[in-house]
């Protein structure tokens, strides 16, 4: 079972991951890699654009035609955040769909996820660039980690953002953490909402 008390999900991989030995505890199970991107499909994907390039400074750029309107965003010179028109055609729909999904309007299928983290750096540049455009956000320092966290929202579509940079990076500009993993470890869940 995986997770914090078991949740009930069944792990047939994990039998092959074991025998995987030393390769596929790298990360290497399945050829996967990486994370190549993901897409954020809305009723607004002009001020989707607009907030992910101006807040985060990610580069709106070339992409191929997908017979749909969509935008690409950048990190250096890799697509990372893909943005498309919620509901736009059917065509959309089919092209979206995954292959045993009866619908791609998400709906169906598809869970929630959580939030969307970046590796950072420039901590001092980056909250700058926030305060200055108003965006809110709260600093947060994971124990026994030399991890320190912004968590914000994207403002138009509500999806949590974390952006994580060296802690020593924060140490340096005297940046506090607003909350730490255990101030909120014995919290019950009912505190937390």
């Amino acid at each position: 079972m995986v997770g914090h008390g078991g949740f009930g999900i069944r792990r047939p991989w994990r039998a092959v991951y074991k025998r995987g030995g030393r390769q596929a505890q790298r990360g290497t199970l399945m050829g996967v890699r990486f994370l190549e991107h993901f897409l954020i499909l809305t009723d607004r994907p002009e001020e989707t654009a607009e907030w992910w390039s101006e807040a985060l400074g990610l580069r709106v750029g070339d992409h191929p035609d997908f017979g749909v309107p969509v935008y690409w965003l950048y990190l250096g010179d890799r697509d990372v955040l893909h943005i498309g028109k919620k509901d736009y055609s059917a065509h959309q729909k089919e092209y979206l769909k995954a292959e045993d999904q009866a619908e791609a309007d998400g709906s169906l299928g598809s869970g929630r996820i959580d939030h969307v983290c970046f590796a950072c750096d420039g901590l001092e540049e980056l909250v700058a660039r926030l305060e200055q455009k108003g965006v809110p956000f709260s600093e947060r320092q994971a124990n026994g980690q030399a991890l320190y966290q912004l968590f914000l929202a994207d403002p138009v579509n509500g999806i949590k953002i974390e952006l994580n940079f060296a802690a020593e990076e924060a140490r340096r500009a005297g940046r506090r953490p607003g909350r730490t993993a255990a101030d909120a470890a014995d919290e019950p869940v009912e505190a937390v909402k």
